[in-house]
């Protein structure tokens, strides 16, 4: 929904007043990329995955000497592992920026069928098969 004139006044007087009190900060996250923030989320979330996997192999390597800690530091490694593939998939359900999403709200959203057979008749307006 978009905002109204007098709320996109109010938030560029918020934003003003923001780089005057504070410009480094607002530098910061002005220039922040969408995809550059994806990456390292993803990165960092593979980097705590093979620490995860080092973790659980150093419960394997202990676990004839000293069962429970092997055990501990399995699970704990297990643990480790599973938090960072998920933290890497929540990762891909970041909001858009406002400018690259697509106005279809205007239009009434169609069934699959339809959108299907709309596809198969401009398929077939174009190589000149329209009836």
């Amino acid at each position: 929904m978009p905002l109204s004139e007098h709320e996109q006044r109010l938030l560029e007087q918020i934003e003003q007043s923001l780089y005057a009190e504070d410009p480094k900060f607002a530098r910061t996250w002005r220039s922040r990329d969408l995809g550059a923030v994806k990456r390292n989320r993803v990165v960092r979330a593979a980097i705590v995955f093979v620490i995860g996997l080092g973790v659980l192999l150093a419960g394997v390597i202990t676990l004839p000497g000293h069962s429970s800690l092997g055990i501990g530091l399995g699970v704990a490694g297990f643990l480790i592992m599973l938090t960072a593939a998920w933290f890497a998939i929540a990762g891909r359900g970041l909001p858009r920026p406002f400018a690259s999403k697509k106005k279809h709200h205007n239009r009434p959203r169609q069934s699959p069928l339809s959108r299907l057979e709309e596809r198969w008749q401009r398929r077939q307006d174009e190589r000149g098969f329209g009836g």
